[in-house]
């Protein structure tokens, strides 16, 4: 049968893990009762909790491109996307799609084209699927499209980076050029051309910064800071209204956004690999301290959905406190009040793990919308 109904004696709730039975209509939590009532599935202990909501996610670019210069195209790697999504537990997915001036994988025609394929493929995918834009400050002839795209509702999350100090000091080193030149599809010496005609446009950049940021309010669409490092960086980031603070590289970045309000939104293959790839701050750490609002998968799927268990064994927090970081906050700072927990009145989207054995949860059954959309061996 087609189940409407599931009960466990482990259910994740706004009020914790608890004995209920859940029903839905439509695709829609209708009650969580305490008692069994009427026909369910019985999933006895294994633990029912909402589905993982991803605000920043980027491993589909492996789907597009996975050597340099071999691309596949869009629509299978969308499909593969989706598979991957739903088998790790994440039931809204915020494609972080960047828009650089570097031109290759990161082009506007890039990822307006993964966009419009998205959407033109909308009900066909299990997951539900949105663009987080990240919008490279130098981008300029990027500006209007964009712009755009904001206001035709495409774009569900507006992200700020400038990348441009890095690029321009790792270029030095033979290895990072070649690494720029191959994901922008050119060679060495046009890749730095690209870098040099972008600054000489550097004056522009502030005014469309402001242009973006003030759409993206007038438009209510989530805005965010990305890597801030320095005082400057988060003055900016506060002058143009971000609410969301994706990566901040240290402490004293990271306190100004909590000081602001701003959600501080880390990834969760930090928490997984036991720290930054780059040497960054440690996510477990900041956790701990309840320093972090936001998990993300960042460029690796799984972490998401294995991190609070990570996060629950070592003691850093809860389950229901490390789950939260990536169901109800990231719902919360990605503007979507319809899902994010198991409550009535909000959408099924549902996840059945059996978390029996340590250290190796499993996915056992995932519904989005009331439908169920995986199910495991």
């Amino acid at each position: 049968m087609t189940a409407t109904a599931i009960r466990s004696t482990r259910v994740l709730t706004p009020s914790g893990i608890r004995p209920a039975t859940v029903h839905w209509e439509d695709g829609v939590i209708a009650a969580v009762q305490d008692h069994a009532d009427g026909e369910a599935l019985d999933a006895g202990s294994a633990l029912l909790a909402p589905g993982l909501i991803d605000l920043h996610g980027d491993a589909f670019e492996r789907q597009i491109m996975p050597r340099p210069g071999v691309r596949f195209p869009l629509p299978v790697a969308i499909a593969e996307t989706d598979r991957q999504l739903i088998a790790n537990g994440i039931t809204t997915a915020f494609h972080g799609i960047t828009c650089s001036w570097e031109g290759g994988l990161r082009s506007y025609a890039t990822g307006h084209g993964f966009a419009a394929a998205l959407a033109e493929m909308g009900l066909r995918l299990a997951a539900q699927h949105k663009v987080h834009w990240r919008f490279e400050a130098y981008s300029l002839d990027a500006l209007a499209p964009t712009l755009s795209m904001l206001k035709d509702g495409s774009i569900a999350l507006l992200a700020l980076n400038n990348h441009m100090p890095a690029i321009r000091r790792k270029i030095e080193q033979a290895g990072k050029l070649l690494e720029y030149a191959e994901r922008a599809e050119t060679d060495g010496a046009t890749f730095r051309e690209r870098v040099q005609r972008a600054l000489a446009r550097e004056s522009e950049v502030g005014d469309a910064l402001r242009e973006l940021a003030a759409t993206a309010h007038e438009f209510g669409i989530a805005l965010a800071s990305h890597d801030d490092t320095t005082m400057e960086d988060r003055a900016q980031s506060r002058a143009l209204g971000t609410t969301i603070c994706e990566f901040p590289l240290n402490e004293t970045a990271l306190e100004d956004a909590r000081a602001g309000h701003a959600a501080v939104v880390l990834g969760a293959p930090n928490v997984l690999r036991g720290g930054s790839h780059c040497g960054g701050m440690s996510a477990a750490d900041l956790i701990a301290r309840g320093r972090c609002d936001v998990l993300v998968s960042d460029y690796y799927y799984p972490a998401l959905f294995h991190a609070p268990f990570r996060l629950a064994a070592s003691g850093a927090a809860s389950l229901e406190q490390a789950w939260a970081l990536a169901s109800s906050n990231a719902a919360a700072a990605g503007g979507l009040k319809d899902r994010g927990q198991i409550a009535p009145g909000l959408r099924a989207d549902l996840l059945l793990v059996d978390d029996s054995i340590a250290d190796h949860p499993r996915l056992a059954s995932a519904w989005v919308a009331g439908r169920r959309v995986y199910h495991g061996d």
